[in-house]
């Protein structure tokens, strides 16, 4: 029998709750905007603070490391201490960072205001998104602030390159900083009017053992994989991806043992829990790492320059967005697994077109991005929907916490995984392009990246730095076929797993509570 989805006036959001998600937004897109707007001003850094390339390193990576390292402990601290207070003090704390980083007078001090913006970030996400079932009981109303939520996520990373590009234009590299400070101000201005506070009623303490081995396990794990994809595996990385296993198979041992866990691990044998959190993993892998391809394809095959890249990115944005509402528009009367799995099976659909048009016709190239997106926006919204159906009410902000450490996980393993297949497929296409009689040190700036080819053929004397150029964009072009193939791959086996996952799953997410209870 099919369960509809249904409540009673009085747990239905108002326009409060509304204003209230308006308000949400604010973070969520801060968020998203500072991973990517210091990329941009990194040629300004490094004339003005004169930073080693370590730093430079550091500069660029450390808030991430710390974000997804900090979330899980933020996601129970906010439980216990109140949502909106632990969002109220991270945003406080993000605007007093930003200003710190803006006003930076070394790269010592630039990498320390990172640090602390990373901690402060982990603070809004699962903030965020708990508060958004608290404001939101109703399914159907849930589904689709959730959905306006996410457009705000992926609205914000497109716009850190366009709002970054068009500040430094007339401005010094700390202004893209600045930025921030408003809108944290805004939302501690109006943040205690239209949120509201809630959390766990019989809060235990927090079990500092767990909080520094599961912190300890993803920011080793993270490190790792970025380290991967930068430099190619190593004994360092390697030794770092191990000890990051060893300690988060620790972690979920320990919590089986605590009598209050700091991680209730066995939401992870609710297959709708389960599968969410693997497709938000599997998508967020597969978008983010071909997204590193995307953008070097439209600069340097295409030959746009960031700005007019960025711009070409707009109609993915829409995409994502376009599939976001439509998913909150048929969630509540469509099953689970038909979301999932068509969503995922049209992403996969999206990346094969982009193998089969890149390089040939740039405008079927930019339709499989969309159609990619338009894919993905469906597993995207409907897993946050069940991970937080899934928990508890007062467990709230510690499942966000869980899906936005799979998101982060999911991108660093994204950028390894497609990352590095994408790198082994470009040298080995490079290799049977390039002339044969090019000096070792040349040939090897041109094996290891499309930029260090175009860079180094400036140098090159006649026609010879034309040929490297058409060499490396061929062999570019292969390389991201090849990439997105794999992406198909990934997203479509996700696909075949939630259809035999969720196939006894006939009900809308929450209302399906029971029957995804019975079939543990």
């Amino acid at each position: 029998m099919r369960i509809t989805a249904s409540a009673p006036p009085s747990s239905r959001a108002t326009l409060k709750e509304w204003l209230g998600l308006a308000v949400l937004l604010l973070p969520t897109m801060v968020l998203t905007m500072d991973l990517t707007v210091l990329h941009l001003a990194i040629p300004d850094i490094s004339a003005e603070l004169a930073p080693s390339s370590t730093q430079v390193l550091w500069i660029t990576d450390v808030y991430g490391f710390l974000v997804a390292g900090f979330l899980l402990v933020m996601g129970n601290l906010g439980d216990r201490i109140g949502r909106r207070r632990l969002l109220l003090l991270g945003a406080a704390a993000f605007a007093a960072a930003s200003a710190l980083a803006a006003y930076s007078t070394s790269a010592e001090m630039l990498i320390a205001a990172r640090a602390v913006l990373g901690v402060a970030g982990a603070t809004l996400m699962p903030s965020t998104m708990a508060l958004l079932r608290t404001m939101f009981r109703d399914e159907r109303q849930r589904t689709t602030a959730i959905s306006v939520w996410m457009g705000g996520f992926m609205v914000g990373g497109v716009l850190g390159p366009l709002v970054g590009g068009a500040i430094l234009s007339v401005a010094w590299w700390g202004a893209v900083f600045l930025l921030a400070i408003p809108v944290m101000g805004l939302l501690l201005v109006v943040g205690p009017v239209l949120l509201p506070e809630s959390s766990d009623p019989a809060p235990a303490r927090i079990d500092l053992v767990s909080a520094v081995v599961s912190t300890g396990g993803i920011l080793a794990l993270v490190y790792a994989l970025k380290e991967i994809v930068q430099h190619g595996i190593g004994v360092r990385p390697a030794a770092a991806f191990l000890a990051g296993l060893v300690l988060l198979v620790a972690f979920v041992r320990r919590q089986t043992r605590l009598a209050d866990p700091f991680l209730d691990v066995s939401l992870f044998r609710r297959p709708v829990f389960g599968i969410g959190i693997a497709a938000m993993t599997v998508g967020g892998a597969v978008m983010l790492g071909f997204n590193l391809f995307t953008a070097q394809y439209l600069q340097l095959v295409e030959g746009h320059d960031t700005l007019v890249a960025g711009l070409w990115l707009l109609p993915q944005t829409g995409g994502m967005v376009v599939g976001l509402g439509v998913t909150s528009a048929i969630a509540a009367r469509v099953r689970p697994v038909v979301v999932l799995a068509g969503g995922l099976a049209a992403a996969a659909a999206g990346y094969v077109l982009i193998a089969l048009t890149v390089g040939e016709s740039f405008g079927w190239f930019i339709a499989g991005t969309v159609v990619a997106a338009v894919g993905l926006a469906g597993p995207a919204v409907l897993a946050t929907t069940v991970v937080l159906s899934a928990a508890p009410p007062e467990r709230a902000g510690a499942a966000s916490a869980i899906s936005e450490t799979s998101n982060e996980l999911g991108g660093a393993l994204g950028l390894a995984v497609l990352g590095s297949i994408g790198a082994a497929a470009y040298r080995a296409s490079v290799d049977g392009l390039t002339p044969a009689d090019l000096p070792e040190p040349t040939d090897t700036a041109i094996r290891d990246s499309i930029g260090g080819a175009i860079t180094t053929a400036r140098d090159l004397p006649g026609d010879l730095g034309g040929q490297v150029v058409d060499a490396a964009r061929l062999a570019f072009v292969n390389a991201t076929a090849v990439t997105a193939y794999a992406g198909a791959a990934l997203v479509a086996a996700m696909a075949v797993i939630a259809l035999v996952g969720l196939r006894k799953l006939p009900v809308a997410p929450e209302q399906g509570q029971e029957s995804a209870d019975a079939s543990r």
